[in-house]
């Protein structure tokens, strides 16, 4: 509805309200009408009301750039991620705003593509918004170069008033400002191969992708590790290694060594996706799971129970993955550096593996 101000007829529908329309709608001052925006700052319950009625009668939207300068806090977490098509990254992420949001913090979202400069640029923003903490979601390529660059936004972060969150990453080192929680995703892999190696699989290929990775890196050494104590040496020609997390990946590379002889009598795919790719190359081949290939994944996402054969896999607790990294974040007592907290990971027993067949 028009209104008449100042002699001139004024369209909220078509005009952007400001912040001095609040305060003259409320009859209050412009720094009350910031005061209740912001949050920051005790202002009288009857004057808060008006203010919000003004707020909503103009559908007026805070400027978060005046906000900040003016030392306003935006109540938001930032989460960065490569792709958030992969239902383990939406589970963590989907943690990472419910919680955020159960404590009043809004959600900036950015994706990377796995992009160093893309993932700079996406802190840097959350930064200048006065993120209350920036989350890094998922693996990364570890080496010295990316310890010494996410060691340096930890404390450009910090001395912002923000807060760093690996979700789902190792740990940096001693003294960096940087809040961690991640899941045993070495332990996880230790188990799983354990389980098939009691079934009596001793020729298990593994599918995965690049070793540099953190995840990959996880999941292979725990794999190496579960052979080797249990007396199995590892055939480093049934390493299918640098291949992505995709189901066409997992189905390339099965097919490929169905084309051959079968030197293999299990496989352990690194994510539920890979598996899902696996166990299609493996009916294509002609062949069945788990009577001749028993398959194995890693991740427990709802795919692994709605694959036939149900998939035996490694349940990650995403969601709580999240949720734990918004509460480590928020709730760190003032002064403390380093964060560190580690999930459980487990197997769950479905009927994609079993026994290897009598030769």
């Amino acid at each position: 509805m028009a209104r008449r101000r100042n002699g001139a007829l004024d369209d909220p529908e078509h005009r952007q309200s400001t912040i001095k329309d609040v305060a003259e709608l409320a009859g209050v001052s412009l720094s009350t009408v910031s005061r209740v925006v912001a949050g920051n700052y005790p202002v009288a319950q009857a004057t808060r009301l008006r203010v919000e009625r003004a707020i909503e009668e103009l559908n007026y939207v805070a400027n978060t750039h005046a906000r900040v300068l003016g030392g306003g806090s935006a109540r938001t977490v930032g989460f960065i991620v490569n792709d958030v098509r992969g239902a383990a990254f939406a589970e963590a992420v989907h943690g990472v705003e419910q919680e955020a949001a159960r404590r009043g913090h809004i959600c900036l979202v950015a994706t990377t593509d796995g992009d160093p400069a893309r993932e700079l640029a996406a802190i840097q923003l959350m930064r200048e918004q006065r993120a209350a903490a920036v989350f890094l979601i998922g693996g990364a390529t570890d080496n010295a170069a990316y310890r010494a660059r996410t060691a340096d936004i930890a404390r450009s972060l910090d001395a912002a008033g923000s807060r760093l969150v690996l979700c789902g990453r190792p740990p940096l080192g001693d003294g960096i400002p940087v809040t961690v929680v991640e899941y045993d995703n070495e332990g996880g892999a230790y188990a799983l191969t354990s389980f098939l190696v009691g079934r009596g699989h001793r020729r298990i290929l593994y599918v995965g992708g690049d070793p540099a990775f953190t995840t990959t890196a996880g999941r292979l050494s725990g794999f190496r590790r579960a052979m080797g104590d249990l007396g199995c040496p590892v055939d480093e020609s049934l390493l299918e290694l640098g291949t992505g997390f995709t189901r066409a990946s997992g189905y390339e590379r099965v097919s490929a060594r169905l084309r051959g002889e079968r030197d293999f009598t299990a496989v352990f795919a690194e994510t539920d996706v890979i598996a899902g790719g696996a166990m299609a190359a493996v009916f294509d081949a002609g062949l069945s799971v788990p009577e001749d290939v028993s398959i194995v994944g890693y991740d427990d996402i709802p795919l692994a129970a709605d694959l036939r054969p149900g998939l035996t896999t490694v349940r990650v607790p995403y969601e709580e993955l999240g949720r734990a990294a918004v509460r480590s974040a928020l709730d760190r007592p003032a002064g403390r550096a380093e964060q560190h907290q580690m999930l459980g990971a487990h197997v769950v027993i479905r009927r994609s593996a079993d026994r290897p067949s009598p030769a």
